[in-house]
């Protein structure tokens, strides 16, 4: 039988809970912090942040083959990294270049690694 972690009596601890919402950022915030976790939450996308990580830039096609799916899967998932603000890309003529958004998206992939290889 799994064992629940349940209050065994229903007690408010008001400091705590005032100093929690105090903590808590607006909701246009949270909307956006939730939107790149989202993202972050399908390894195809986190193949191609973590190949964009370590050679810094590449076009569509080169992710395509890291990732093992067609142009069209990468380009959609590129989409939703782009709306979360994880990647940025640049023109060169018709070939379209990503790159990750910044130093943030950096540790962040770091951070999850680091995270999911623990020994618990």
């Amino acid at each position: 039988m799994v064992s629940r972690a349940v209050c065994g009596v229903y007690e408010i601890h008001p400091e705590q809970v005032e100093k929690a919402r105090a903590a808590l950022p607006e909701e246009a915030v949270l909307g956006k912090a939730a939107l790149l976790l989202k993202a972050l939450a399908d390894p195809t996308r986190m193949r191609l942040l973590l190949a964009l990580k370590a050679a810094e830039e590449l076009c569509v096609c080169d992710l395509a083959l890291l990732a093992g799916v067609s142009v069209s899967a990468v380009s959609h998932q590129l989409r939703l990294l782009r709306q979360a603000r994880l990647v940025a890309f640049r023109r060169e003529g018709k070939q379209v270049y990503y790159r990750l958004a910044d130093e943030h998206v950096e540790r962040l992939l770091e951070g999850a690694l680091e995270h999911a290889e623990e020994n618990t």
